[in-house]
């Protein structure tokens, strides 16, 4: 028995017609100048961030595979660089001192803010000008700040130490002592910085309903069981902010280092930023100065997408 088949239809070809083209014309031109108004929109703001932070960093992964003085022509030596960075333990050390500087840091500014910010929230009397006051030192340069927190922390004529004495108190050599260099530059970037993480803060307590905390406190909460279980968990997308921010600005720490000690003393401040300069225009060494910064780069990139996945678990955005 033979089976007929029968080809399937021809679907027509419909051709646009002069009508239907000069219909849809004004429609195309419209996409081609809403596009042009997005590009130019977008110029002022993507041509510094292509020129100024995309072309160096790639600029700085092509000399990280180089040897470059800055002078001669640079040669090529491939991951020679990453290799002599991962093996020699200047490294851990630098990634070390970051990593203490984290350590201390991180609690400090945001504890210190928060308890600003929960001060500031109060119906107290002057508030205004002392969130002006708070923050000021913020937008104050570094300079101004190391050099008053040098003469504050001064071993022999310095401020504290001086309060210290009147208690009976031998104040230690702070930025003159190895032990504690990296705490005073700890203290200068957290006092520095504590007017930055109040104002995050407090405009995350201001968006909190106070009905909710009103809520607790019929219930019989206290300030305590309402700061934990209500007023921190709504303001968590406002913590995450300030952590991975403070994360950042922390890995990448230099300005207070080389005002205030330099590295020093010993080395007990050199921090991965730090050696990146000095590698740089101390020693002739551009090649593994990008190459420890792009390490920094892959360190920093790791840390924050750790915390964006796990903000599912502590951030309520409700």
């Amino acid at each position: 028995m033979s089976v007929i088949t029968t080809p399937p239809a021809a679907i027509p070809i419909v051709a646009e017609s002069p009508a239907t083209r000069r219909a849809l014309r004004p429609r195309r031109r419209r996409g081609i100048r809403h596009t042009l108004v997005v590009v130019a929109f977008l110029l002022p703001s993507a041509l510094p961030l292509v020129f100024f932070v995309l072309g160096p960093m790639v600029a700085a992964a092509v000399i990280s595979l180089t040897e470059w003085n800055l002078l001669a022509p640079a040669e090529w030596v491939g991951l020679d660089n990453y290799a002599n960075l991962l093996g020699d333990p200047a490294t851990w050390a630098v990634f070390a001192h970051t990593l203490y500087y984290i350590a201390g840091y991180l609690p400090l500014v945001y504890f210190g803010g928060l308890a600003l910010a929960l001060a500031l929230n109060t119906a107290l009397k002057g508030r205004s000008l002392l969130r002006g006051v708070y923050f000021l030192p913020v937008v104050t340069s570094w300079i101004v700040v190391a050099i008053v927190w040098r003469w504050l922390l001064n071993p022999s004529n310095g401020i504290v130490n001086a309060t210290l004495a009147t208690f009976g108190i031998d104040g230690p050599g702070w930025w003159t002592d190895p032990a504690w260099a990296m705490p005073s530059i700890i203290l200068a970037s957290a006092w520095k910085d504590l007017g930055f993480v109040m104002v995050i803060l407090l405009a995350g307590l201001q968006a909190i309903d106070p009905e909710l905390v009103d809520a607790a406190k019929v219930d019989g909460a206290g300030w305590w069981r309402r700061l934990v279980s209500v007023v921190m968990p709504l303001l968590s997308p406002s913590t995450f902010f300030v952590v991975v921010i403070s994360l950042i600005n922390g890995f990448q720490v230099f300005d207070q280092v080389y005002a205030m000690t330099g590295g020093g003393p010993g080395g007990a401040t050199q921090v991965v930023v730090q050696q990146v300069y000095d590698l740089t225009f101390r020693y002739g060494s551009a090649g593994e100065a990008s190459a420890l910064s792009w390490l920094l780069f892959l360190v920093i990139l790791a840390v924050t997408v750790m915390q964006v996945r796990g903000q599912r678990k502590w951030v309520n955005y409700a």
